[in-house]
């Protein structure tokens, strides 16, 4: 199965998956900017209540300045003078009477001359020239209003500095009864509100809707990477089964073409064989034991039969034999493969250990082939161990699968031999066709399992064989 196949049908899907990400990504940045604009509209809205707020109390204390001081002092003392006592105590008296429980930090009441007449804060009464520009144009008759922050960056760039105001200038105007016009400018009145905590709770605000969204937008990144994953995994899996059975197709062609091409070559070549065959053993027996000529017809006889053995490796590979399925217990299996190769075992120094779960089912198997399937993988075994060691059996039942590990204390499988352990006629041995192990897939696969090699991580190569347990004898 080529990666660059499944890469290529799994593109479109990719491309979804990138403008889904994208979308999710824009959508997310488009939602933190509108609730930045949203958060800036709330704070003007803030901005112009609180001036819009300020005018009408400035209106109302106009009123009552007018009327409880300008014009009973006026009358009483001929003039204003705030700087006597008794007439500062009633102007103090009407204002915060006027302001009281209302939002207001400070008042100051400015002369014509730009002095300060009347003031919240008594150190302030007689400072001059601390109007500016707000001032002045109160003085023309034109309310205004500025905000004053202070802070540091940070505070001031997040919307929530130490301190935030908003001061109004307006007229003082003296006013005419029963006449919607006002009279003469008499001089300005300055109110400060502070706004900190409004503003705080806008940044509150801003905090818990940028949350949600995080929250929100983070649910549905883990849910898109979710979906995402199952549909590429779905994807992937699709890909690999129409290449793997395209593989199969392929090969079941070309082994279908090789069958009929090793069966009628197999069939020319046993014949005259089997005549050599019998024809060498048929001259040793009318030679004399000691002739030295028998050694020759015991090579003819040796080479005929390893000839045999070839053709009848390329039988099995090019035309797999079905399974005959019986109840078979595969621990029992083994342990004629063990009993078969006790000999050999003794002899070279091996030592095969088994280790079987209690339980073990019965599966429907042909138990002859899996005896010759796991016979090429114990020689295997101990072919990649030539100065002896131990090979461990392992044989459990789980997640719907019987399961069978061989593992060796060889030197493992090189890189450049595991890509091509599979591949028909490879083989790495000085005799040898090279089909051993295909004919022991095809065994496996023939039973619905799988099988494949490894490295261990600690030394040599692990093969792990699994059977699926709805072939269960019942």
């Amino acid at each position: 199965m080529k990666p660059s196949s499944i890469a290529e049908r799994a593109k479109p899907f990719r491309l979804v998956k990138y403008f889904t990400f994208t979308s999710l990504i824009v959508i997310f940045i488009g939602t933190i900017i509108l609730s930045l604009l949203n958060t800036h509209w709330v704070r003007s809205m803030q901005y112009q209540k609180s001036e819009d707020y300020a005018l009408l109390l400035i209106e109302n204390l106009n009123h009552q300045v007018f009327l409880q001081f300008i014009l009973p002092v006026g009358l009483k003392y001929g003039k204003i003078e705030l700087r006597n006592q008794e007439q500062f105590e009633r102007m103090d008296s009407v204002v915060r009477s006027t302001l009281h429980s209302f939002k207001v930090e400070m008042v100051n009441i400015y002369s014509k001359n730009d002095i300060i007449a009347y003031s919240f804060s008594p150190e302030l009464v007689g400072m001059e020239n601390l109007g500016g520009t707000f001032y002045k144009n109160a003085l023309d008759g034109q309310s205004s209003s500025k905000l004053v922050q202070n802070g540091g960056f940070w505070e001031i760039f997040l919307g929530i500095p130490k301190e935030i105001k908003i001061i109004t200038f307006a007229p003082l105007r003296a006013e005419k009864p029963l006449s919607p016009i006002s009279g003469p400018v008499l001089g300005v009145v300055e109110i400060r509100q502070d706004l900190s905590r409004d503003y705080r709770k806008i940044f509150k605000f801003q905090v818990v809707v940028i949350g949600t969204i995080s929250v929100v937008m983070g649910i549905l990144l883990l849910t898109l990477i979710y979906v995402v994953k199952r549909g590429e995994g779905i994807i992937e899996k699709r890909a690999f089964e129409r290449i793997r059975l395209k593989d199969q197709l392929a090969q079941a062609k070309h082994l279908s073409s090789l069958g009929e091409m090793v069966a009628g070559v197999s069939h020319e070549i046993r014949n005259p064989l089997g005549i050599i065959s019998s024809s060498a053993e048929l001259l040793k027996k009318k030679m004399a034991p000691q002739d030295n000529l028998n050694a020759i017809a015991d090579i003819v006889v040796t080479e005929a039969r390893r000839l045999n053995n070839i053709i009848t490796d390329f039988l099995n590979y090019a035309r797999p034999k079905k399974p005959n399925r019986r109840a078979c217990r595969v621990d029992e299996v083994i342990s004629k493969n063990i009993h078969f190769l006790e000999h050999q075992i003794k002899e070279n120094g091996y030592v095969i250990r088994t280790f079987v779960d209690d339980e073990i089912p019965v599966i429907m198997a042909d138990g002859d082939m899996l005896y010759q399937a796991f016979l090429n993988l114990f020689i295997n075994g101990m072919q990649a161990m030539p100065r002896g060691g131990a090979i461990d059996v392992t044989i459990e039942a789980g997640d719907g699968f019987l399961w069978v590990y061989i593992e060796d204390e060889g030197e493992g499988v090189s890189v450049p031999v595991m890509e091509k352990i599979w591949d028909p006629f490879f083989t790495t041995k000085e005799k040898g066709t090279g089909l051993g192990l295909g004919i022991v897939r095809n065994i496996i696969e023939g039973h619905d399992g799988m099988i494949r090699i490894d490295n261990r991580s600690e030394k040599g190569a692990r093969v792990s064989v699994k059977f699926p347990l709805s072939q269960e004898a019942k």
